[in-house]
């Protein structure tokens, strides 16, 4: 098992996030298809965790997978997302989790674009935070 840097009780966390943002990042749930406000989000910039700020992923390897949640194609940094063999609910997936402070994104499946990676980190926007490229000129 993975040791977190960021280890707090289960009441710390449900202060810190809203009940739906609890349900996701620490009881592992998932928000329904198409209703996260990061799904069809195309600003410039870094996705982050919504528990503890760690970066998770660029705006620029995000892409439209039609699968109703934000999906990228590769992480910000590998190191950033833990990943976890989940056989919840009758599947065999692998979940991803941030590194940091172990909080539940998604899962992470081989059927992103092949003139990439492959990958397709299909999360949750209830995990997520966003910080705006205030460099960028688009």
């Amino acid at each position: 098992m993975n040791s977190f840097d960021i280890v707090k009780t289960e009441e710390e966390w449900k202060q810190q996030l809203t009940p739906e943002q609890y349900f996701v990042v620490r009881q592992k749930g998932t928000e329904r298809p198409f209703t996260g406000k990061f799904e069809d989000h195309w600003e410039p910039g870094v996705y982050t965790c919504v528990a503890c700020g760690n970066e998770l992923f660029t705006s620029s390897t995000k892409f439209d997978a039609g699968c109703g949640w934000p999906s990228f194609y590769e992480a910000l940094d590998k190191t950033k997302i833990y990943e976890k063999l989940d056989k919840s609910h009758g599947m065999v997936r692998m979940e991803i989790m941030c590194a940091k402070c172990g909080g539940h994104l998604g899962h992470v499946f081989n059927d992103g674009p092949s003139d990439k990676t492959g990958l397709r980190y299909c999360v949750n926007s209830l995990s997520l935070d966003f910080k705006k490229d205030t460099t960028s000129k688009k």
